[in-house]
């Protein structure tokens, strides 16, 4: 037999599949999916078995072929439907397999590890092969492979006498903890009539048989009251013994979930959860467009629709923009889901995150709650997919591989022939456009469930308020709101587009600011720090008291950042507990959750943070929320600013008065006149997206036209300049009239650690012969980057044009 291998090494020159022999007494074992170690020129690689065949390549010589040297996995690591995955994104989106396969994967299957067999059942397991196995019931995987027990093994494991254990040796290994177990051999009627005259080693020993099929640790029975000096004394006389037993990581194991009763749908969404159930039921593709107001109740149709596929047997799989918004959700799902759901996401610890794919893998879990890259979970029977808040650029990983997880969620939706939920208040444009089009069906929630109204959106004008002297972050209408609402003892979500102390420093004198020497940026102050930090490179360094420039005193932080509004907010209003969420504050494991658990419980009064509090929040007593800066995206060179700024000011608008109490916001700005901030205090998402769609047509943008963004980055100017006149002319020799070629031109950020970046964008509608170019690109620009460092970044569909 011979199976076809892709090779661990990131090169375009070896991106497709060799034939290497698999050994006869490998044969029984092997799969498709599986890790392999195979010889490759004169080293010795990992690769990833693709496919198997009995026959090779026409023209092949068997005999030459070399041999696979191991076998990584017990079990495969990825599906047949995930390698066909990496076929399609390799051929449409000029992506190395390998780098998808890598992406696919959690990080702790590429550190170092130990597979082992473990005995379920002993008394199954015939007599010369127990003698392989460790006291702990465990035989090494490669022994047992170099002894050629895999054929007598393989039956057994498919039958669950034989179990398969992973222990993670390089940046993970298994949790282990104490634990007792009976010693065999010894008649368990004897030992305990030997115990009656000593009742607590009695307890302690009858509590062990009828657990004996259970791990039971030393922490358990503490806390179960069993003295310790009586399972001292089991051990010394030799009935018992201690050893350390691997339990499996649950990040959730200390909490206790309420069961969460399902609410009676709504008719707006009893409509939309029909319609997605007949699609289940009929096992068709559709992508739906869920588009619901903020509190319209969208996560109880996803809630209700995936109870509904777990009744049919099949597998869910939700996706969340990111890791502040996933303490919420996952504390739903777990309510209504309990054990089924596995959790995956970047806060986790890479045993964790391992522990809850294998999870998945095997088949102990129906539901996933994740973020990005949780897309690739290994469901083998996928009954809908939905992705939650579907218009956040963080579905779109920024480095290589650049994939969407829309594209790849819309790609496995087909395979499994499901439904794919796209859900959001202020859906994508392009979402919206291909709705309209009928491509999508729009599902509308048009209100809130509780028929609360949604709250009351005032924009106040800063200009006005510095014309009257007030120079505070605070305009005088949000100063009021705020000890209205201190004094009532409800809750302020304060929301701020930066982080950090202040956006730079200055001085008033001769005007140098502090730049990052590897990027053309201002530095950044962090005041807990007392450091200048680069957010792109991570440079830092003190702030001098003197400006380096002309050696004057006055030097000093301009602009605002979330610590200093922390401190502003503390000395303005002394009596309120402030909690504040930002990169800085949210850094640690489990920050997210503590910080927003806390909110919750009504141990912060001001809850102060960046874009991370602008959706997912749902807390009751959220009556005021206040947008200290709503232009700063308004600014950045990007076709989606005005897009970004109307979504994220909905979003936040959303979190005020979502229960009980009517909600009010407050938008501080300096564009009153702007159609995205006026359309956020309609709130009308139609009449925006028609403006918005209006310039898009002009500009000839998405959805109109498709985008793709290179970008040439080296650390001589010269090269990059000659890169880009390259890849011009290679383009416009492929391309037809009918689409454009913009640039070479310096990006907006001309240099980032070191290295100067041009950047030339294409638009066009169709282009048949354009893959050809970028497969030709991407292969020549790959082997100068070997030899000379110069970079070449094709970013397709970009959703970052900085």
């Amino acid at each position: 037999m011979i199976a076809k291998v892709i090779v661990d090494i990131p090169s375009k020159s070896v991106d497709f599949t060799f034939d290497y022999l698999i050994p006869d007494q490998m044969q029984a074992m092997i799969q498709v999916g599986m890790r392999v170690i195979v010889p490759f020129g004169p080293r010795t690689v990992q690769g990833y078995i693709m496919s198997l065949t009995d026959q090779p390549d026409s023209d092949m010589d068997i005999s030459k072929l070399k041999k696979i040297k191991e076998i990584q996995d017990i079990q495969p690591e990825l599906t047949q439907e995930l390698i066909q995955l990496t076929e399609w994104y390799n051929q449409y989106f000029v992506t190395k397999r390998i780098s998808m396969l890598e992406a696919m994967l959690p990080s702790a299957i590429k550190a170092k590890y130990t597979k082992y067999f473990k005995i379920e059942s002993f008394s199954e397991v015939p007599q010369q092969l127990q003698l392989k196995f460790n006291n702990e019931g465990l035989y090494p995987y490669k022994e047992a492979q170099s002894n050629n027990d895999l054929t007598a093994i393989t039956p057994l494991l498919k039958q669950g006498v034989i179990s398969e254990e992973t222990k993670l040796t390089q940046n993970v290994s298994k949790k282990k903890q104490r634990a007792v177990r009976l010693i065999e051999g010894f008649d368990v009627d004897a030992v305990l009539g030997s115990l009656e005259k000593s009742p607590k080693q009695y307890d302690v020993y009858a509590y062990l048989i009828d657990e004996q099929h259970h791990t039971v640790t030393l922490k358990q029975l503490d806390e179960m009251s069993f003295s310790k000096s009586s399972i001292d004394t089991l051990i010394r006389k030799g009935f018992i013994e201690k050893y350390d037993a691997i339990i499996d990581r649950d990040p959730f194991e200390t909490r206790v979930f309420e069961q969460d009763e399902k609410q009676v749908l709504t008719t707006e969404q009893q409509v939309a959860y029909d319609s997605i159930i007949e699609t289940i039921e009929s096992q068709q593709q559709r992508t739906f467009l869920l588009h619901g107001v903020t509190g319209s109740g969208k996560t109880e149709v996803y809630l209700q629709t995936i109870e509904t596929v777990l009744n049919l047997g099949k597998q869910a799989m939700m996706l969340v923009p990111e890791i502040a918004l996933t303490p919420q959700m996952v504390l739903r799902f777990k309510r209504r889901f309990g054990d089924d759901v596995a959790v995956l996401h970047s806060g986790l610890s890479k045993g964790e995150r391992y522990d809850e794919w294998q999870k998945i893998r095997d088949g102990k879990a129906s539901v996933s709650v994740g973020a990005r890259s949780s897309v690739f979970a290994p469901f083998k029977n996928l009954g809908m997919i939905i992705i939650d808040e579907e218009h956040e650029s963080s579905y779109k990983q920024e480095d290589y591989p650049r994939y969407h997880a829309r594209d790849i969620a819309q790609w496995r939706s087909q395979y499994h022939h499901c439904p794919l939920i796209l859900g959001s208040a202020t859906p994508s444009l392009e979402s919206f456009a291909r709705a309209e089009k009928g491509v999508y069906e729009l599902l509308a929630l048009p209100s809130r469930v509780n028929q609360k109204i949604l709250p009351e959106v005032d924009i106040v004008d800063m200009r006005e308020e510095l014309s009257s002297g007030n120079r505070s972050m605070f305009s005088k209408q949000l100063h009021q709101a705020i000890e209205e609402k201190l004094a009532r003892q409800e809750q302020i979500v304060l929301f701020l587009n930066r982080r950090g102390y202040a956006s730079f420093m200055l001085c008033r004198d001769c005007g140098h600011v502090p730049q990052c020497p590897n990027c053309d940026i201002s530095l950044t102050y962090h005041k807990s720090t007392d450091q200048l930090k680069c957010h792109y490179c991570g440079y830092q360094a003190t702030p001098s008291n003197q400006c380096p420039n002309c050696e004057s005193d006055h030097i000093r932080q301009v602009g605002t950042g979330t610590q200093r509004v922390e401190e502003l907010l503390q000395q303005t209003f002394p009596e309120a507990r402030i909690i504040r969420m930002d990169v800085d504050t949210t850094s640690r494991k489990g920050a997210h959750e503590k910080l927003l658990e806390d909110f919750g419980e009504g141990k912060g009064d001001i809850l102060l943070g960046t874009q991370m509090i602008a959706k997912g929040l749902d807390f009751p007593n959220i009556t005021l929320v206040g947008v200290l800066n709503a232009d700063t995206m308004l600014n950045l060179p990007d076709f989606r600013a005005s897009e970004r700024t109307f979504q994220l000011l909905t979003q936040v608008a959303g979190r005020a008065g979502r229960h009980e109490k009517e909600g009010k916001v407050i938008i501080q700005t300096y564009n009153p006149e702007h159609y995205a901030i006026k359309d956020v205090q309609a709130n009308n998402f139609k009449e925006f997206y028609d403006k918005e769609m209006n310039y898009r047509k002009l500009g000839k943008y998405p959805p109109y036209f498709f985008l793709i963004n290179f970008t040439i980055s080296h650390k001589d100017m010269k090269k990059v300049m000659e890169a880009s006149k390259h890849i011009h002319k290679i383009l416009l020799q492929y391309l037809t009239d009918k689409s454009l070629v913009l640039g070479p031109s310096p990006a907006a950020l001309s240099r980032i650690n070191k290295e100067y970046r041009f950047q030339i964008l294409i638009k066009y509608k169709q282009e048949p012969a354009l893959v050809d170019a970028l497969k030709y690109l991407d292969e020549y620009y790959h082997d100068l980057y070997v030899k000379d460092k110069l970079s070449l970044k094709i970013d397709i569909n970009p959703q970052m044009l900085m």
